[in-house]
């Protein structure tokens, strides 16, 4: 695990944090743009995951977390405790399944995905939070500017994608809250059994669930951008989860298009998952 920080400061636990949830031992574990992760010991001597946001922002994860905790357990972290800009988490001793992946082992990984995907959607949940709708995620995609960089391969594609994810939201079916980052890195293996954690929370059609995993876990690269590698998952997932194949290949590429705009800051010159994108798009008219 690697840190780094200006001045090579590490970053410390007030003891005021550390007595409002009742914990000890804190081991920084790891560090996101938003928050630092600590490893941290309850009073009956079971590890927990305390993670502490910077400046108390949680951005777009507090509706993840009303999400985690109205699975309570299921197929899913436990929220022990949450406050205005911290959360102590059930703690995952690992592995996820993006070190499946990583190791060979994608399908194995994929599968164990799709069953943690189908525990969490087993049955309605009753989310004490008012999540955003999919439409405004989407957003940034419609609003995406081209700039004149941008070939006109990738141009059509983007275009496309606008197009497609109009399309989609008009006709969605099964809409319902949804973890909205399932992907490989984002379950790990617990004491009971793998468990997704980070939700970012949205409502929305229930296909979506499975988008972002199609381009995950990162550093695969060479397994995610296959081709079927993408054929396999579609028909295995689409099977699995009891959602219409090309649909799901239709989300998938709009999550990937949304990344793109993500990452663009609202003015696109250059993307390296633009061919990426070009590749998914192909398969997915292949499929209709």
């Amino acid at each position: 695990m690697k840190y780094t920080t200006c001045m090579n400061i590490q970053p410390t636990l007030p003891d005021d944090i550390l007595q409002a949830f009742n914990v000890s031992v804190p081991v920084l574990v790891d560090t996101t743009k938003i928050a630092n992760i600590w490893k941290v010991i309850r009073p009956d001597g079971h590890p927990a995951a305390l993670k502490v946001y910077h400046q108390q922002n949680m951005k777009n994860e507090r509706p993840g977390l009303a999400f985690l905790s109205a699975l309570d357990g299921c197929a899913a972290a436990r929220v022990l405790k949450v406050t205005k800009g911290e959360v102590l988490l059930e703690w995952l001793n690992g592995p996820s399944l993006g070190d499946l992946t990583r190791q060979g082992r994608d399908i194995e990984a994929s599968a164990i995905l799709a069953c943690v995907a189908n525990k969490i959607h087993s049955e309605d949940r009753d989310i004490k939070a008012e999540l955003p709708h999919i439409s405004q995620w989407l957003q940034p995609l419609f609003d995406l500017q081209l700039s004149h960089h941008v070939s006109a391969q990738s141009r059509c594609d983007m275009l496309y994608c606008q197009n497609v994810a109009r399309r989609l939201l008009a006709s969605q079916t099964q809409v319902r809250p949804l973890h909205g980052d399932l992907h490989h890195d984002n379950i790990r293996l617990g004491a009971r059994g793998y468990c997704a954690f980070d939700a970012k929370g949205v409502l929305g059609e229930k296909t979506y669930e499975l988008a972002n995993a199609f381009r995950n876990p990162k550093g695969a690269s060479r397994i995610v951008q296959s081709p079927d590698r993408v054929d396999y998952l579609a028909k295995t997932w689409s099977h699995v989860f009891g959602v219409e194949q090309v649909r799901l290949l239709e989300w998938a590429m709009v999550k990937i298009a949304l990344s793109i705009s993500w990452r663009s800051g609202g003015q696109l010159e250059d993307d390296p998952d633009l061919s990426f994108l070009s590749m998914f798009r192909a398969i997915t008219l292949k499929n209709h």
